[in-house]
């Protein structure tokens, strides 16, 4: 009776069932109008939290996507044979400081690239050329393997056929046990390259595992040496100048 009478006089409050509780009709309206602005243009009103959970999905999709096109991107430049870009910011145009301390020649065959170390520094980066066929390990002589492996530069040639060259300590003691393993050298030719490994020197460049591997100039583009590491001869000028005979030279995959 009395709900007669407040509706009868305009002072009825009518209310709206939203889920499980009682709303005013009042505020039902007002948090409508919210929603539908929070989500102009989707065709339907959503929670304010959904929407906004929304937005930061989208933004992740976004990343996901764009750094998937990269990844893409930079594995096609790796399969057209490009070289990748240098590993280390390395300012090749700043003097070097001889005699360098403690260097050391590090050359990534993958990357095609040749790093200058000086007292665990970074001082040079150029890009190389390897033997025609790089990949794996040299095994004999005339594969056309750049070996890998630890050696040190074991005699300076001024007057290479190639500009200048830097020659290396292959074979080294490895490439000797893995030829005596594999009957490519017999007991006596074993001795003499560890023997010379040992003392430091030139290991014997005339047995079936090959021999006379340099840093040389010539050229980096292609790989197109019997083995042997390549650069362009401004840059083999500013090595042989720069390292000393017994340089560590490590070579990697």
């Amino acid at each position: 009776m009395m709900s007669g009478r407040l509706k009868r006089y305009g002072l009825g409050v009518r209310r709206k069932t939203v889920g499980a509780g009682l709303v005013p009709a009042r505020q039902v309206s007002r948090n409508s109008t919210l929603n539908a602005r929070a989500t102009r243009g989707q065709g339907q009103a959503l929670p304010l939290q959904v929407c906004s959970t929304s937005r930061v999905l989208r933004k992740l999709s976004t990343v996901l996507v764009l750094a998937v096109l990269l990844w893409g991107g930079a594995g096609d430049a790796k399969k057209a044979g490009g070289p990748p870009p240098f590993a280390e910011e390395v300012d090749n145009s700043r003097p070097l400081k001889l005699p360098l301390s403690n260097p050391k020649i590090v050359v990534k065959k993958g990357a095609r690239r040749l790093t200058l170390y000086a007292g665990g520094a970074a001082v040079r980066e150029y890009p190389v050329a390897l033997g025609f066929s790089p990949e794996g390990d040299k095994v004999r002589q005339g594969d056309g393997r750049t070996p890998e492996g630890t050696f040190y530069v074991s005699v300076k040639n001024a007057k290479s056929a190639f500009y200048l060259s830097l020659g290396l300590s292959y074979p080294n003691a490895e490439a000797a046990e893995r030829g005596l393993r594999d009957k490519l050298i017999t007991r006596r030719q074993y001795e003499r390259i560890v023997g010379a490994i040992r003392s430091r020197r030139t290991p014997p460049w005339d047995t079936r595992l090959g021999g006379e591997i340099f840093i040389h100039g010539s050229g980096s583009k292609g790989d197109w040496t019997w083995g042997c590491v390549a650069l362009d001869n401004e840059n083999i000028k500013e090595l042989f100048d720069a390292v000393p005979l017994g340089t560590p030279v490590v070579i990697e995959k």
